[in-house]
């Protein structure tokens, strides 16, 4: 009854996870529409972010300050790679195309790892794998609008692919990072790198910041600025990496990253609600099929957890260490 109340209580927590993260996109456009570079949207989301973060992530490695320094470079690589470079990736698809769209793209990271182990190891993927990459690829083409006279911004696209590539990096990272540090702690480190990462690049001149402090359009009317800005931190970094830590720690990371893909249906309904802007049908379809290829490449990933028979009958002293 315990485990079965704590996977009913995960699912929750990543439900919610997935719906606040999907705020993000539309929150993040009515700013870069009011005026907003995306390197200050990022920034700002980051640097608010970690500022919350770092206090509770510091009373969490007390006595432990040992096992900091073996996970100081994941929660560098995460904090730069998969937190900073990523939501900037993200942000810059956002303010060519609809974020519902931008996500999509941006979820084709399991598309990714799958060509990036196929080219590394040699070895052919499973059938449900290739298939899901087939599937994937097919919604892609509706995704970006190909066979329409309107196309969807080819720059964007490209920002949205850089998004998928930093995300495949994400879940390689948290894959390693598991056991060496507590959840939080490395998302709140990540925050902390992330922030220096960016304010360096700012101070370089690498990254152009611009930001207006009047008011942005949402639900059909303007508002202050710090709407939007309270949304993408509190709601949207702070509260949905929290729920997804939570929802991990319960559910394991294969059955919450399943329950992630919904991202893309609370993205498409915030975006509806809150700026009013929406994909195509056809773009709809697209992304239905690209949710329904990552799903087919997550199946043959846990099937090839199942023990075969033959390993279960065996002695043993016949398996391998």
């Amino acid at each position: 009854m315990l485990s079965a109340n704590r996977s009913a209580s995960g699912l929750v927590y990543a439900v919610l996870s997935a719906a606040t993260f999907g705020v993000s996109g539309p929150l993040g456009k009515s700013l870069l529409e009011a005026g907003w570079s995306p390197g200050a949207t990022v920034g700002t989301r980051i640097g608010l972010a970690a500022i919350v973060m770092i206090v509770p992530a510091l009373v969490m490695m007390r006595g432990r300050w040992g096992r900091l320094r073996s996970g100081i470079g994941i929660m560098a690589a995460y904090g730069m790679v998969a937190v900073a470079l990523c939501q900037f990736c993200f942000f810059n698809a956002v303010a060519r195309m609809s974020p519902p769209v931008a996500l999509m793209l941006e979820y084709l990271a399991p598309i990714v790892i799958v060509g990036w182990l196929w080219l590394r190891t040699r070895r052919r993927p499973g059938m449900l794998t290739v298939a899901g990459t087939v599937v994937a690829m097919a919604g892609l083409v509706l995704v970006l609008n190909l066979f329409s006279a309107t196309h969807v911004d080819p720059v964007g696209v490209l920002w949205g692919m850089g998004a998928a590539a930093c995300l495949a990096v994400y879940f390689v990272l948290s894959a390693k990072a598991d056991g060496v540090l507590p959840p939080f702690v490395v998302v709140g480190g990540g925050m902390v790198f992330g922030a220096l990462g960016l304010g360096v690049l700012a101070l370089v001149g690498v990254l152009p910041l611009a930001a207006t402090f009047g008011t942005v359009q949402l639900l059909g009317t303007e508002t202050s600025w710090i709407v939007p800005v309270l949304g993408i931190t509190i709601v949207a970094a702070v509260v949905a990496y929290s729920l997804g830590i939570v929802a991990v720690q319960r559910l394991g990371p294969k059955v919450a990253s399943f329950v992630s893909l919904t991202e893309v249906l609370f993205s498409v309904l915030a975006s509806w609600i809150l700026i009013g802007d929406v994909p195509a049908p056809i773009q709809a379809l697209g992304g239905v099929l690209i949710v329904a290829g990552v799903l087919l490449v997550r199946v043959d990933e846990l099937r090839a957890l199942i023990p075969e028979p033959a390993l279960e009958e065996a002695a043993p002293e016949a398996l391998p260490a």
